[in-house]
């Protein structure tokens, strides 16, 4: 049991405390950083869980990207695209349907895609999910122009 970010090794009470609170496996340093960042941006569980399963596929991506309007969950800047975790999906109003279409159409605007993931599919199917996302960017990078 290594940390997801440093690679440090891991006792019961630390891998125990970073399991059951974020569910992942942080040291005490990491653990206390990322409870500071959901205590500052809201960030759901979920966002973080699939940064680090990004990670270990080997994505370099962001967590809690500020994008100039807003804090996105999660950003993958060398193929332009926001992912953000949806807590509230099965609560959609007109009125958060059309703030999410205008937060896509911002993005779109400045050459970034954004994509809503709902959180039980990364609770339920993170690998899964994780194979997708690289899947989208192996398409976004394809048609990346070069200048």
């Amino acid at each position: 049991m290594n940390c997801l970010e440093c690679n440090k090794e891991l006792g019961y009470l630390d891998h125990k405390n970073a399991m059951d609170t974020v569910g992942v496996e942080l040291c005490q340093q990491h653990f206390v950083r990322m409870k500071k960042l959901i205590q500052q941006h809201e960030t759901p569980l979920e966002a973080i869980q699939l940064y680090y399963g990004l990670k270990e596929a080997g994505v370099n991506a962001m967590l809690e990207w500020w994008d100039g309007k807003k804090s996105v969950d999660i950003a993958i800047s060398r193929v332009k695209l926001n992912i953000e975790i949806d807590t509230k999906y099965h609560m959609l109003t007109h009125e958060q349907a059309i703030n999410d279409l205008e937060e896509a159409m911002h993005s779109f605007k400045n050459g970034f895609t954004t994509i809503r993931i709902p959180h039980v599919l990364i609770k339920h199917y993170l690998k899964e999910t994780v194979h997708n996302i690289l899947g989208i960017m192996e398409g976004l990078r394809a048609n990346i122009k070069v200048i």
